[in-house]
C-alpha cells in the first residue's frame, strides 16, 4: 500500500510512510516501474480513407462577368474597379436612406423658416448700421402697426417689426441683401390705398420697405411721349407736373387718389378710363402705360426689363412679370411710363329709373363710331347719389337715381356730334335726363366727387364701416351682375352703394355694415358676388388685386395648371420666400 502511494517526485508520499509506520527508513533503490495513469496512451495509427469524390456544381455562364467570382475574365485592376463602385453606389444609397429618415426634405405645403427672434434684432442692428441717419429705421409700436394694416380693410394683418425708408434703388438693394442673408420676409410698402391687405406684416416678423419717399420725377422725353419715375410716385402728381410745366401730356390711368406708380404696378389697378385716346384700344391697363421697369430681385440683383423703344420682340417682356405680381418676385423702384396726349374734355350725365337700363346704353354707345371720343364711362347709382348729395363734398345737390358721367374728349366739333349721339341713345334705353356739366369748374369737381365715392359713402353714413368690392365681367354681361347684386344685397338687409367703370365691365358695390354680425353677412354677400362674376366668365378682381382677400378664388378662376405655374416661377426666383410671403398664391 505504501509502495502505492510512493511517487518519485513526490516528497510529502515519504512523510506519509513515516507517519504510518513509525519509521524513517526510505526505502533504496529504483521506484518499480509503475505506470502513471496520467500518461498518454500513444496514439492509434490513423488510417487514411480515400476522400468521396463529389462533383462539383456547374458554374453560371454570367460568373464570368462577376468581379468576385474565380471565373472573372477581366484584369485585377478591372475586378478592383468593379468592387469599389459597387460599394461606392451601396454606400451612397444607404446615406441617401438614411438622410430621408434623418432629415427629410421640406415640401411645398410646409412652413417655411424665417428669422428667429434673436436673428430678426441681429437684422434690424444692421439696418440701423447700414442707414444711421434719423428717421430711416423706424421701430416705433404705432409706425409698424399703421404700415402693416388699413382701416379699410378687413383681412387678417399683423405688424411689421421694422420700416425702413430707402432713397435710391441702391438703398433697396442693401435692405434686400440683409433680409435675405436673415431670412426676414420684406414688404413693400407706399400709397397704401389696397383694399385686400397687400401691405400687412407677417406674423413671425418682417421688414416693411417704405418707398413714399421714392417719389421724384427723373426725366420727362416729352418728344417720346413718356417719362422715368421712381416707384413711390403719385399719379396725380405726374399729371400735375406735366401740366406745370406746359406739357401737352398726361398719365391716362386714374386708379383712387394717392395711389403710387409701384402699388400701381404691383397690384395691376387701372381706374375710369375705358378708351384710348382717338383708338379702342384699352389704356386702364398698367400694361399698355408701363413700358419697363428697373427691379430688385430676391437675389439682390436689379435687372431693367426692357429698353425705352415703343415695342420690342426681343423675347418675352419681361416687364408683365412683375404687372400683378404684388412684391411677390421683387420690388420695382423706377418706372418709364407712357403717356398720352392730352385733349379737351366736357362731362355729361344721364339719370335713369333702372341701373340695367343705364349700363345697357353703354354697350350701344361704345359700339358706335363715336365710342373713340368716350373717354371714360362711369356709373354711380341712386344710393351713391344720395351719398355724395348727403357728404358735403358738392356745390349743388343732383337728382337721386341711377346715373352714368361721360368724359369725352375731342375738339369742339366733335364733342358736339358725339354729344348729339350719346343723348338719342340714352334716351332709347329710358334716360329721364341728359346735361352737360355747366362750367369746367363743376366738370372738375362732379369728377373729382365720382374719385371720392368711398369718402363720400364714409361722410354720408359716418357711424358705418364699408367694405369695397371688386370683380370684373365682359360688358355685355355688366347689367345682368350689377341687377342681382342689387337684389341680393336688398335681400340681406345690408345697405349699399355702387358705382362702376361701366365701359370695362368693373364695378364697385360700398357695403355697409355696423358690427360683427352685419360683418358675417357681409363677408357672405361678398363670397356670392365673386362666385357670380366667375359664373359669367368674370374675374374676382378687376383692379384692386388678390392680396390676402381673393387668393382663395384664383383655382377657381385661374385652373390648378396656372397657378401651379405661378407658383413654380415664385419658387425659382424667390427661393427663400422672403418676397411679401401670404399673399397672391393660394394656401
Amino acid at each position: 500500500m505504501l509502495q502505492r502511494l510512493w511517487h518519485p517526485c513526490s516528497r510529502w508520499s515519504t512523510n506519509i510512510c513515516r507517519g504510518l509506520s513509525g519509521s524513517s527508513v526510505l526505502r533504496e533503490g529504483p521506484p518499480p516501474n509503475l505506470r502513471s495513469s496520467f500518461e498518454r496512451l500513444p496514439r492509434r495509427a490513423q488510417v487514411q480513407l480515400p476522400a468521396a469524390q463529389v462533383p462539383e456544381p456547374p458554374t453560371p455562364a454570367w460568373f464570368r462577368y462577376s468581379p468576385w467570382s474565380d471565373k472573372f475574365q477581366g484584369t485585377l485592376k478591372t475586378r478592383i474597379l468593379l468592387q469599389t463602385l459597387f460599394y461606392a453606389l451601396l454606400i451612397t444609397q444607404a446615406s441617401n436612406y438614411l438622410d430621408s429618415k434623418l432629415f427629410p426634405q421640406a415640401t411645398e405645403d410646409d412652413p417655411p423658416k424665417y428669422a428667429s427672434p434673436g436673428e430678426l434684432q441681429i437684422a434690424i442692428e444692421k439696418l440701423r448700421k447700414t442707414f444711421p441717419e434719423p428717421g430711416r429705421v423706424d421701430t416705433n409700436p404705432d409706425v409698424v402697426k399703421t404700415a402693416g394694416s388699413s382701416p379699410n380693410s378687413y383681412h387678417p394683418a399683423s405688424a411689421h417689426s421694422v420700416v425702413v425708408r430707402p432713397k435710391s434703388t441702391e438703398d433697396v438693394v442693401k435692405i434686400v441683401n440683409i433680409a435675405r442673408e436673415f431670412k426676414v420676409p420684406i414688404t413693400a410698402y407706399s400709397g397704401a390705398t389696397s383694399l385686400e391687405g397687400h401691405f400687412s406684416g407677417y406674423p413671425s416678423g418682417s421688414i416693411c420697405l417704405d418707398i413714399s419717399g421714392m417719389d421724384k420725377i427723373l426725366h420727362i422725353n416729352e418728344e417720346d411721349s413718356d417719362l422715368v419715375c421712381q416707384a413711390g410716385t403719385r399719379w396725380e402728381d405726374i399729371n400735375q407736373t406735366l401740366k406745370e410745366k406746359g406739357i401737352p401730356l398726361f398719365f391716362p390711368l386714374d386708379p383712387g387718389p394717392g395711389a403710387t406708380i409701384g402699388g400701381m404696378m404691383g397690384t395691376g389697378c387701372s381706374g375710369s378710363p375705358s378708351i384710348c385716346p382717338l383708338s379702342f384700344y384699352s389704356i386702364d391697363s398698367p400694361a399698355l402705360q408701363l413700358m419697363r421697369s428697373d427691379t430688385v430681385l430676391p437675389n439682390g440683383e436689379v435687372i431693367k426689363t426692357r429698353r425705352r423703344s415703343r415695342k420690342s420682340s426681343a423675347g418675352w417682356d419681361a416687364t408683365k412679370l412683375f404687372i400683378g405680381a404684388e412684391g411677390t418676385l421683387g420690388i420695382v423702384t423706377e418706372a418709364t411710363l407712357r403717356l398720352a396726349p392730352s385733349i379737351p374734355t366736357k362731362v355729361a350725365m344721364a339719370q335713369f329709373s333702372d341701373v340695367k337700363q343705364a349700363v345697357s346704353a353703354v354697350q350701344e354707345i361704345l359700339n358706335t363710331s363715336y365710342g373713340s371720343h368716350v373717354q371714360c364711362v362711369e356709373l354711380l347709382d341712386d344710393r351713391m347719389m344720395e351719398a355724395i348729395n348727403n357728404g358735403g363734398l358738392i356745390d349743388r345737390p343732383y337728382p337721386v337715381q341711377d346715373t352714368l358721367f361721360f368724359k369725352l374728349q375731342g375738339d369742339d366739333a366733335a364733342i358736339k356730334l358725339t354729344s348729339k349721339t350719346i343723348e338719342a341713345l340714352v334716351k332709347k334705353h329710358g334716360s329721364s335726363k341728359f346735361e352737360f356739366a355747366a362750367t369746367d369748374e363743376e366738370a372738375e369737381n362732379l369728377w373729382q366727387n365720382r374719385k371720392y365715392a368711398l369718402m363720400s359713402t364714409m361722410a354720408a353714413y359716418p357711424d358705418a364701416k364699408c367694405w369695397t368690392t371688386d370683380v370684373c365681367v365682359p360688358v355685355s354681361r355688366l347689367p345682368q351682375l350689377v341687377l342681382e347684386t342689387k337684389k341680393d344685397l336688398a335681400d340681406a338687409g345690408l345697405s349699399s352703394t355702387i358705382v362702376g367703370h361701366v365701359g370695362d365691365g368693373n364695378f364697385h358695390a360700398l357695403i355697409l355694415f355696423h358690427d360683427d354680425k352685419e360683418l358675417e353677412l357681409v363677408s357672405q354677400a361678398v363670397h356670392r358676388l365673386v362666385h357670380r362674376a366667375l359664373a359669367m366668365d368674370g374675374t374676382c378682381t378687376g383692379e384692386h388685386g388678390v392680396g390676402v382677400g381673393k387668393k382663395e378664388y384664383l383655382k377657381e378662376e385661374l385652373g390648378e395648371g396656372t397657378v401651379a405655374l405661378m407658383k413654380q416661377v415664385k419658387k425659382v426666383v424667390d427661393p427663400y420666400n422672403i418676397m411679401n410671403p401670404g399673399k397672391l398664391y393660394p394656401d
